[in-house]
Order: C-alpha cells, then sequence, then structure tokens
C-alpha cells in the first residue's frame, strides 16, 4: 500500500509518501511545500493544489491521509486552514485518491504512544520507525506520521470510510 501524508497550512504543507508491505515501511519521499509570506491566497491555494497533484500523479498512492480539521480561536487563521486542506481534497479527489482524516491527538497516540507528544517527539518516533538517517522536518514528520496512523488504523479497524 502506498499513502500520500499531507499536513496542511498554507505557508508550509508537509507531505510524506509511504510504502508498507506488511508490516515493513518505508519512505519513498518526504518535503515541504512552502509558500512566501507576501504570496496571495489564490497562488498559495494553486501552489499547494499542483504540488499535491503531482506528487499522486508521480507516487500513485492508494490513499491520502490528511490531518482533520482542529478548532481554534482565530476564525480567520482556520477559514485559511480550510482552504488549505480543500486545494488538498480537490487534488487527490481529481485523481480518484481515498481520503481519510485523521485527528492530531490520534496521529500523536499512533507515532509515539502519547496524544499529548511534542513535535520533537513525533519527528524522534518518525525517524525511528521509518529508519530516516536524520531527523525529518516537522511538517513532513507529521505528514509521515499520519500516513503510519493510516497504515496502523486500516490494518487494526478495517478501514474507515473515506471523506
Amino acid at each position: 500500500m502506498v499513502v500520500l501524508g499531507v499536513d496542511t497550512s498554507l505557508r508550509s504543507s508537509g507531505y510524506g509518501v509511504l510504502l508498507a508491505e506488511g508490516s515493513r515501511l518505508c519512505a519513498v519521499e518526504m518535503g515541504t511545500i512552502r509558500n512566501p509570506q507576501k504570496m496571495p491566497l489564490s497562488a498559495c491555494l494553486r501552489a499547494i493544489y499542483t504540488q499535491i497533484a503531482a506528487l499522486v500523479e508521480k507516487h500513485r498512492p492508494d490513499v491520502l491521509a490528511i490531518e482533520s480539521v482542529i478548532y481554534g480561536k482565530n476564525a480567520g487563521t482556520m477559514l485559511v486552514l480550510g482552504e488549505a486542506r480543500g486545494a488538498v481534497i480537490a487534488a487527490a479527489t481529481n485523481a480518484g485518491v481515498p481520503i481519510y482524516e485523521y485527528e492530531p491527538r490520534r496521529m500523536k497516540m499512533a507515532v509515539c504512544g502519547n496524544g499529548m507528544a511534542e513535535k520533537m517527539q513525533i519527528q524522534r518516533m518518525v525517524k525511528t520507525l521509518l529508519s530516516l538517517p536524520e531527523l525529518p522536518q516537522n511538517d513532513a514528520a507529521d505528514a509521515l506520521g499520519l500516513a503510519i496512523t493510516h497504515v496502523h488504523t486500516s490494518s487494526v479497524l478495517n478501514q474507515r470510510d473515506p471523506i
């Protein structure tokens, strides 16, 4: 199974492509889609959509794992995050890739065994679980963590319905 994990943000979206063969997990590609602070919203959304679409075309994932919407105090920030998620969801949907979403606490629990794990703990566990030569960048580690969560969830829960 090939899983594309995406940790969505307008300015710094992490992604990770994970290959799961039985109990063996292997990171195929990871990185961050960066949009400059002065780039207009529409250009950022286009960049996110285009780069996710390119990853989907290159790796042909079986599923996409994305972080579910978290609730915050700033409605404007939440709206922009929703728009960035929409760009990711549209790119996957246009290619026929099913999308599964996971709460941040669930990902932290699946990767670290602690739903309150800090960023550095996630990075270290992702490095260990995937035998990476160095710590992945924060956003890429979260994206790979989402992919790992999907692999663990799909094998245990017989896959939920995609969003």
